[in-house]
């Protein structure tokens, strides 16, 4: 029989059960919602519900579940709706006498809000230790190609060399942005929903406050109609780990294109990478492309459960279920894709050469012409239309660009060395920019980011 079985004339019908159950998905729980039990008997005993014994019984009852959770042997019955009423049927089964009394005071809304922000803490905490391995390895990287530069883009276009130091820490520093949101919103899901009740408290004396403190949380709720219907933090931590997917997806687009034969900038290691079933030569980027793709799922999952909550009215509605299954799996493919893209970066090497000749044409420097007509007093705008003649020109007759620039009165031979793309890089010399002694800066400051965030990490953790 259910727990609320009692209340109908008859059985629930099949399909109403298989329609309302989420144990398929709702066993990852388990842990937190133990964890989260045995804090509310603590409270029951506070408020003299509970005697000596009988939490004693309930807390051994629980410790036993846990074991059972952890290595496999909890059984469950078909009449298990989720894993909170199997947790207490279990309980019930382990101390008779005490087990009807677990549920006193507590409702599944604020036992469910519970374990879920529980459990969500915990995973919040092991994608932002991936993030910091993946910004650990970029920063390894940029120290190891030292001066050696590429093509920067814009549009996909050839646009200024860049140092590959700096292009990698690019990447580093938007996932440094994650790492702050990931904190944000770990921070404001870091509230206690137990003592809410089903949706506005309880007339037995529990109180929230030791109950919050012992479950690790900074504070407990305020308003109870709030919350036991807030799924707020599941729709953050939703928005976070999508927009870490899609920074993961623009490492594994560049990656698609930098390591196809057209560009050849990356060669992936073998065991980072996949053959063809039929064309014997190829050698894919199938974990690239698949942290391109899994972005899409994520999005989905977040657009998805914005449209389950935008018409909800207080307090708990049924439809709130449906924050498990998106959450569950974003976790899941996120420190899968972060992982996958950690082994591919650590593991490529790099065609420096090749880069560095892609970088190396005239017309990349085609801004250095126009500041080196300014720096002599010209108007930018004049400067700019100036370079931008000589460059179609030599497009048109095909005539190199170094050879324009000599012959033209405005130039001449001094300004030969501004195309060079190794003497353009250095003249980079803006803070935050790509010049060799601003990337050595910015080396130092990632690599101080770092630390900061690993002991705010352990920090949270503690």
């Amino acid at each position: 029989m259910t727990l609320w079985g009692k209340r109908m004339g008859t059985a629930p019908a099949e399909v109403l059960m298989a329609f309302t159950a989420s144990l398929s998905f709702d066993k990852r729980l388990g842990s937190s919602d133990v964890r989260g039990s045995i804090a509310h008997v603590h409270g029951l005993l506070r408020a003299g519900i509970l005697t000596s014994d009988e939490a004693e019984s309930l807390v051994d009852a629980l410790e036993k579940v846990r074991a059972e959770l952890a290595n496999g042997s909890f059984a469950y019955v078909d009449t298990d709706e989720d894993i909170h009423t199997a947790i207490e049927r279990r309980v019930t089964e382990l101390a008779p006498e005490s087990g009807a009394k677990l549920h006193t005071g507590r409702s599944r809304n604020d036992q469910v809000a519970t374990a879920l922000r529980l459990f969500a803490r915990g995973e919040v905490a092991v994608v932002i230790a991936h993030v910091l391995e993946l910004q650990r390895t970029l920063e390894r990287r940029a120290t190891e190609v030292g001066d050696a530069y590429l093509p920067g883009y814009t549009h996909l276009q050839r646009a200024q060399p860049v140092l590959l130091a700096h292009h990698l820490l690019a990447h580093g520093w938007a996932l440094a942005r994650d790492v702050d949101r990931l904190f944000a919103s770990w921070r404001r899901l870091d509230v206690s929903p137990l003592g809410a009740g089903a949706l506005a408290g309880s007339s037995l004396g529990i109180d929230p406050d030791p109950v919050a403190e012992e479950l690790g949380f900074h504070a407990r709720f305020e308003n109870s109609l709030d919350a036991v219907s807030d799924r707020d933090f599941v729709a953050e931590v939703l928005f976070d780990l999508a927009l870490v997917a899609i920074h993961l997806s623009r490492i594994g687009e560049e990656i698609v294109v930098f390591s196809s034969e057209e560009f050849g900038f990356v060669r992936l290691d073998d065991a980072w990478a996949t053959g063809s079933s039929m064309l014997p030569q190829k050698k894919n980027p199938d974990v690239a492309e698949l942290a391109r793709g899994k972005a899409g799922r994520l999005i989905g999952h977040l657009a998805g459960f914005l449209a389950t909550l935008k018409g909800l009215p207080l307090s708990y509605n049924k439809d709130l279920q449906e924050d498990k299954e998106p959450l569950f799996d974003a976790f899941d493919q996120v420190v899968l894709a972060l992982c996958g893209v950690e082994g591919l970066l650590s593991t490529a090497s790099f065609d420096i050469e090749r880069m560095q000749g892609a970088a190396g044409g005239p017309g990349l420097a085609a801004i250095d012409l126009a500041e080196w007509l300014v720096a002599g007093g010209k108007p930018f705008r004049d400067a700019h239309g100036l370079v931008g003649s000589l460059v179609r020109e030599s497009v048109d007759r095909g005539v190199p660009l170094g050879e324009l620039v000599e012959a033209h009165p405005e130039f001449g031979e001094p300004a030969l060395e501004v195309l060079d793309a190794a003497a353009a890089l250095r003249r980079r010399t803006t803070p935050g920019g790509t010049g060799p002694d601003a990337v050595a800066v910015q080396l130092e400051r990632f690599r101080r980011r770092l630390g900061a965030d690993a002991a705010r990490l352990s920090e949270r953790e503690a």
